[in-house]
Protein backbone atom coordinates (compact mmCIF):
# COMPACT_ATOMS: atom_id res chain seq x y z
CA UNK A 1 0.00 0.00 0.00
CA UNK A 2 1.27 3.67 -0.77
CA UNK A 3 1.01 6.24 2.20
CA UNK A 4 -0.92 9.16 2.42
CA UNK A 5 1.23 11.35 0.39
CA UNK A 6 -0.73 14.93 1.38
CA UNK A 7 -0.63 17.61 -1.49
CA UNK A 8 1.03 15.23 -4.03
CA UNK A 9 -1.84 12.81 -4.96
CA UNK A 10 -3.01 15.92 -7.90
CA UNK A 11 0.34 16.51 -8.62
CA UNK A 12 1.49 15.87 -12.35
CA UNK A 13 4.46 14.53 -10.86
CA UNK A 14 2.38 12.04 -9.42
CA UNK A 15 0.27 9.86 -11.68
CA UNK A 16 -2.07 6.61 -11.56
CA UNK A 17 -2.91 3.89 -14.13
CA UNK A 18 -0.69 5.61 -16.16
CA UNK A 19 0.36 3.70 -20.03
CA UNK A 20 3.89 2.70 -19.80
CA UNK A 21 3.92 2.87 -23.22
CA UNK A 22 4.41 6.80 -23.05
CA UNK A 23 7.68 6.03 -21.41
CA UNK A 24 9.50 2.94 -22.95
CA UNK A 25 11.39 3.40 -26.26
CA UNK A 26 9.35 0.36 -27.76
CA UNK A 27 6.37 2.21 -27.03
CA UNK A 28 4.90 -0.73 -25.56
CA UNK A 29 3.58 -1.78 -22.09
CA UNK A 30 0.27 -1.68 -20.07
CA UNK A 31 -0.06 0.69 -17.13
CA UNK A 32 1.62 1.37 -13.50
CA UNK A 33 -0.20 1.28 -10.72
CA UNK A 34 1.66 4.67 -9.59
CA UNK A 35 3.66 6.47 -11.75
CA UNK A 36 6.36 9.33 -10.28
CA UNK A 37 8.76 11.29 -11.17
CA UNK A 38 10.50 13.94 -8.85
CA UNK A 39 11.93 16.83 -9.62
CA UNK A 40 14.82 16.27 -7.34
CA UNK A 41 16.33 14.50 -4.29
CA UNK A 42 14.43 15.92 -1.79
CA UNK A 43 11.28 15.08 -2.85
CA UNK A 44 12.41 11.76 -4.02
CA UNK A 45 13.32 11.32 -0.37
CA UNK A 46 9.94 12.52 0.75
CA UNK A 47 8.18 10.27 -1.62
CA UNK A 48 10.29 7.18 -0.73
CA UNK A 49 9.57 7.77 2.88
CA UNK A 50 5.56 7.70 2.41
CA UNK A 51 5.92 4.12 0.83
CA UNK A 52 5.10 1.27 2.41
CA UNK A 53 8.61 -0.58 2.96
CA UNK A 54 7.55 -3.66 0.83
CA UNK A 55 5.60 -1.65 -1.60
CA UNK A 56 7.54 -2.92 -5.11
CA UNK A 57 9.64 0.38 -7.20
CA UNK A 58 10.48 -0.10 -10.89
CA UNK A 59 13.35 2.81 -11.71
CA UNK A 60 13.34 3.94 -15.16
CA UNK A 61 14.70 6.55 -17.31
CA UNK A 62 14.53 6.96 -20.84
CA UNK A 63 12.70 3.17 -20.81
CA UNK A 64 14.82 1.72 -22.96
CA UNK A 65 16.41 -1.48 -22.66
CA UNK A 66 12.73 -2.38 -21.11
CA UNK A 67 9.96 -4.59 -22.42
CA UNK A 68 7.11 -3.89 -19.65
CA UNK A 69 4.33 -6.57 -20.78
CA UNK A 70 0.66 -5.38 -21.59
CA UNK A 71 -0.64 -6.40 -18.26
CA UNK A 72 1.18 -3.19 -16.88
CA UNK A 73 3.03 -2.97 -13.25
CA UNK A 74 2.32 -3.15 -10.01
CA UNK A 75 3.46 -0.97 -7.28
CA UNK A 76 5.46 2.14 -8.38
CA UNK A 77 7.69 3.56 -11.35
CA UNK A 78 9.74 6.36 -10.71
CA UNK A 79 11.42 7.78 -13.43
CA UNK A 80 14.82 9.90 -12.97
CA UNK A 81 15.22 11.82 -15.74
CA UNK A 82 14.38 15.08 -13.69
CA UNK A 83 17.04 13.63 -11.11
CA UNK A 84 20.09 15.06 -10.34
CA UNK A 85 20.87 15.20 -13.92
CA UNK A 86 23.68 17.91 -14.01
CA UNK A 87 27.14 16.97 -15.29
CA UNK A 88 30.03 19.31 -13.34
CA UNK A 89 33.44 18.55 -13.94
CA UNK A 90 36.17 18.08 -10.79
CA UNK A 91 40.05 17.79 -10.96
CA UNK A 92 42.14 15.35 -12.23
CA UNK A 93 39.55 14.37 -15.84
CA UNK A 94 36.95 13.50 -12.95
CA UNK A 95 33.51 14.26 -13.85
CA UNK A 96 30.13 14.29 -11.51
CA UNK A 97 27.44 12.95 -13.30
CA UNK A 98 23.53 12.35 -11.80
CA UNK A 99 21.79 9.07 -12.60
CA UNK A 100 19.29 11.02 -14.89
CA UNK A 101 21.58 11.76 -17.75
CA UNK A 102 21.25 10.46 -21.10
CA UNK A 103 24.64 8.71 -21.94
CA UNK A 104 24.60 11.02 -25.04
CA UNK A 105 24.47 14.07 -23.40
CA UNK A 106 27.80 12.45 -20.99
CA UNK A 107 29.13 11.82 -24.38
CA UNK A 108 28.69 14.77 -25.81
CA UNK A 109 29.67 16.82 -22.84
CA UNK A 110 33.15 14.94 -21.85
CA UNK A 111 34.05 15.34 -25.44
CA UNK A 112 34.23 18.88 -25.13
CA UNK A 113 36.13 18.78 -22.73
CA UNK A 114 38.85 16.72 -24.33
CA UNK A 115 38.36 13.79 -22.02
CA UNK A 116 38.02 10.74 -24.97
CA UNK A 117 37.10 7.77 -22.88
CA UNK A 118 33.67 8.40 -22.19
CA UNK A 119 32.75 8.75 -25.96
CA UNK A 120 31.80 5.56 -26.36
CA UNK A 121 28.35 6.51 -24.01
CA UNK A 122 27.17 7.73 -26.91
CA UNK A 123 26.45 4.23 -28.35
CA UNK A 124 24.29 3.19 -25.41
CA UNK A 125 20.47 5.05 -25.48
CA UNK A 126 19.58 5.02 -22.25
CA UNK A 127 20.62 7.02 -19.11
CA UNK A 128 23.84 6.71 -16.77
CA UNK A 129 21.53 5.81 -13.68
CA UNK A 130 20.25 2.40 -16.05
CA UNK A 131 23.78 1.86 -17.77
CA UNK A 132 25.32 1.96 -13.98
CA UNK A 133 22.41 -0.79 -12.79
CA UNK A 134 23.99 -2.76 -15.76
CA UNK A 135 26.94 -2.22 -16.68
CA UNK A 136 26.15 -1.16 -20.16
CA UNK A 137 28.87 -0.72 -22.99
CA UNK A 138 29.36 0.21 -26.40
CA UNK A 139 32.09 0.42 -28.74
CA UNK A 140 34.47 -1.78 -26.63
CA UNK A 141 33.90 0.36 -23.61
CA UNK A 142 31.83 -0.24 -20.27
CA UNK A 143 30.46 1.71 -17.44
CA UNK A 144 32.22 0.64 -14.64
CA UNK A 145 35.36 0.87 -16.46
CA UNK A 146 35.56 4.89 -15.49
CA UNK A 147 33.64 4.68 -12.35
CA UNK A 148 35.55 5.70 -9.06
CA UNK A 149 32.66 6.18 -6.47
CA UNK A 150 28.61 6.49 -6.73
CA UNK A 151 26.00 7.74 -4.53
CA UNK A 152 23.18 5.67 -3.66
CA UNK A 153 19.97 6.61 -2.24
CA UNK A 154 17.67 3.03 -0.03
CA UNK A 155 14.06 2.49 1.30
CA UNK A 156 14.46 5.25 4.18
CA UNK A 157 15.59 7.92 2.17
CA UNK A 158 19.49 7.44 3.35
CA UNK A 159 22.13 8.30 1.13
CA UNK A 160 25.56 7.08 0.80
CA UNK A 161 28.63 7.20 -1.23
CA UNK A 162 30.01 4.17 -2.37
CA UNK A 163 33.42 3.30 -3.86
CA UNK A 164 33.48 0.73 -7.11
CA UNK A 165 35.16 -1.75 -4.77
CA UNK A 166 31.46 -2.30 -3.17
CA UNK A 167 30.13 -3.52 -6.90
CA UNK A 168 31.13 -7.17 -8.12
CA UNK A 169 30.76 -6.07 -12.00
CA UNK A 170 31.03 -8.07 -14.79
CA UNK A 171 29.70 -7.95 -18.31
CA UNK A 172 26.48 -6.49 -18.65
CA UNK A 173 26.08 -7.37 -14.97
CA UNK A 174 26.27 -5.15 -11.38
CA UNK A 175 25.66 -7.09 -7.92
CA UNK A 176 26.09 -4.37 -5.31
CA UNK A 177 24.00 -3.76 -2.06
CA UNK A 178 20.29 -4.87 -1.89
CA UNK A 179 17.67 -2.00 -1.80
CA UNK A 180 20.18 1.07 -2.79
CA UNK A 181 19.47 2.50 -6.03
CA UNK A 182 22.10 4.97 -8.19
CA UNK A 183 21.61 8.95 -7.76
CA UNK A 184 24.98 10.14 -9.39
CA UNK A 185 28.73 8.79 -10.01
CA UNK A 186 32.06 10.33 -10.31
CA UNK A 187 33.74 8.94 -13.15
CA UNK A 188 37.43 9.15 -13.35
CA UNK A 189 38.60 9.97 -17.11
CA UNK A 190 41.68 10.75 -18.19
CA UNK A 191 42.28 13.94 -20.39
CA UNK A 192 43.25 12.76 -24.61
CA UNK A 193 43.95 15.72 -26.46
CA UNK A 194 43.21 13.60 -29.29
CA UNK A 195 39.42 13.22 -28.62
CA UNK A 196 37.52 16.03 -30.13
CA UNK A 197 33.98 16.06 -31.41
CA UNK A 198 35.06 14.37 -35.22
CA UNK A 199 35.54 11.15 -32.54
CA UNK A 200 31.83 11.59 -31.60
CA UNK A 201 30.84 12.18 -35.14
CA UNK A 202 32.18 9.09 -36.08
CA UNK A 203 30.89 6.98 -33.30
CA UNK A 204 27.58 8.29 -34.89
CA UNK A 205 28.25 7.39 -38.23
CA UNK A 206 29.10 4.05 -37.09
CA UNK A 207 25.26 3.23 -35.47
CA UNK A 208 23.98 4.62 -38.52
CA UNK A 209 25.38 2.68 -40.42
CA UNK A 210 24.47 -0.48 -38.41
CA UNK A 211 22.15 0.55 -36.18
CA UNK A 212 18.15 0.58 -36.87
CA UNK A 213 17.99 4.17 -35.43
CA UNK A 214 14.67 6.38 -35.39
CA UNK A 215 12.74 3.22 -35.13
CA UNK A 216 10.99 2.09 -31.96
CA UNK A 217 13.54 -0.69 -30.03
CA UNK A 218 14.98 -1.20 -27.19
CA UNK A 219 18.47 -1.35 -28.02
CA UNK A 220 20.33 -4.64 -27.92
CA UNK A 221 17.87 -7.88 -27.38
CA UNK A 222 20.66 -10.62 -25.94
CA UNK A 223 24.06 -10.42 -24.68
CA UNK A 224 26.78 -11.28 -26.67
CA UNK A 225 27.82 -15.05 -26.12
CA UNK A 226 31.72 -15.22 -25.18
CA UNK A 227 33.69 -15.11 -28.16
CA UNK A 228 30.77 -14.44 -30.52
CA UNK A 229 28.09 -11.50 -31.40
CA UNK A 230 24.09 -12.31 -30.99
CA UNK A 231 23.26 -10.79 -33.94
CA UNK A 232 25.73 -13.03 -36.06
CA UNK A 233 23.68 -16.15 -34.50
CA UNK A 234 20.48 -14.72 -34.92
CA UNK A 235 21.28 -13.96 -38.87
CA UNK A 236 23.35 -16.85 -39.39
CA UNK A 237 19.55 -18.83 -38.41
CA UNK A 238 17.88 -17.34 -40.94
CA UNK A 239 15.90 -14.97 -38.78
CA UNK A 240 16.31 -11.29 -40.14
CA UNK A 241 12.95 -9.57 -40.86
CA UNK A 242 11.03 -12.40 -38.70
CA UNK A 243 7.76 -10.90 -37.48
CA UNK A 244 5.00 -11.27 -35.14
CA UNK A 245 2.61 -9.71 -35.19
CA UNK A 246 4.01 -5.72 -35.24
CA UNK A 247 7.36 -6.99 -33.71
CA UNK A 248 9.87 -7.67 -36.24
CA UNK A 249 13.89 -8.66 -35.95
CA UNK A 250 15.27 -5.84 -37.71
CA UNK A 251 17.05 -6.19 -40.84
CA UNK A 252 19.46 -4.19 -40.79
CA UNK A 253 21.27 -5.75 -37.15
CA UNK A 254 19.44 -8.90 -36.12
CA UNK A 255 19.98 -8.84 -32.19
CA UNK A 256 17.03 -5.30 -32.73
CA UNK A 257 13.62 -6.05 -32.80
CA UNK A 258 11.49 -2.93 -33.76
CA UNK A 259 8.03 -2.20 -33.08
CA UNK A 260 6.64 -1.35 -37.01
CA UNK A 261 3.44 0.51 -35.16
CA UNK A 262 1.11 -1.67 -33.28
CA UNK A 263 2.97 -4.25 -31.23
CA UNK A 264 1.82 -5.73 -28.32
CA UNK A 265 4.71 -6.70 -25.76
CA UNK A 266 3.42 -10.08 -26.03
CA UNK A 267 4.37 -10.23 -29.87
CA UNK A 268 7.88 -9.03 -28.84
CA UNK A 269 8.09 -11.81 -26.15
CA UNK A 270 6.96 -14.61 -28.57
CA UNK A 271 9.79 -13.70 -30.74
CA UNK A 272 12.01 -13.22 -28.33
CA UNK A 273 11.09 -16.78 -27.39
CA UNK A 274 11.45 -17.82 -31.21
CA UNK A 275 14.52 -16.23 -31.21
CA UNK A 276 16.10 -18.30 -28.85
CA UNK A 277 14.83 -21.12 -29.52
CA UNK A 278 16.05 -21.64 -32.91
CA UNK A 279 20.11 -20.09 -32.25
CA UNK A 280 19.85 -22.94 -29.85
CA UNK A 281 18.61 -25.56 -31.90
CA UNK A 282 21.61 -24.26 -34.95
CA UNK A 283 24.63 -23.24 -32.64
CA UNK A 284 24.13 -25.25 -29.41
CA UNK A 285 24.20 -21.17 -27.78
CA UNK A 286 21.28 -20.48 -25.05
CA UNK A 287 21.09 -16.52 -25.40
CA UNK A 288 20.96 -14.20 -22.44
CA UNK A 289 18.65 -11.06 -22.22
CA UNK A 290 20.09 -7.91 -22.03
CA UNK A 291 16.38 -6.37 -22.34
CA UNK A 292 14.86 -6.44 -19.13
CA UNK A 293 10.85 -7.43 -18.29
CA UNK A 294 8.94 -6.52 -16.42
CA UNK A 295 4.95 -6.79 -15.08
CA UNK A 296 2.59 -8.61 -15.60
CA UNK A 297 1.17 -10.76 -18.92
CA UNK A 298 -2.70 -10.43 -19.30
CA UNK A 299 -4.23 -7.11 -19.69
CA UNK A 300 -6.38 -6.20 -16.69
CA UNK A 301 -10.26 -6.35 -16.83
Amino acid sequence: MIAAMPGRRNSSRLRYGEPMSRHTSWRIGGCADVFFRPSGVAELTDFIAGLDKDEDILWIGLGSNLLVRDGGVRGVVICTLDLTSRIKRLDNGRVHVGSGVPCAALARQCTRWQLGPAAFFAGIPGTVGGALAMNAGAFGGETWDSVESVETLDRRGRQRTRSRADYRVGYRSVEGVPGEWFLAATLALSGDPEADMSQLAEMRRRRDRTQPLGVRSCGSVFRNPPGDFAARLIEASGLKGRCVGDAMVSEKHANFIINRGHATARDVEWLIGEVRDRVAADSGIVLELEVRIVGDKDARG
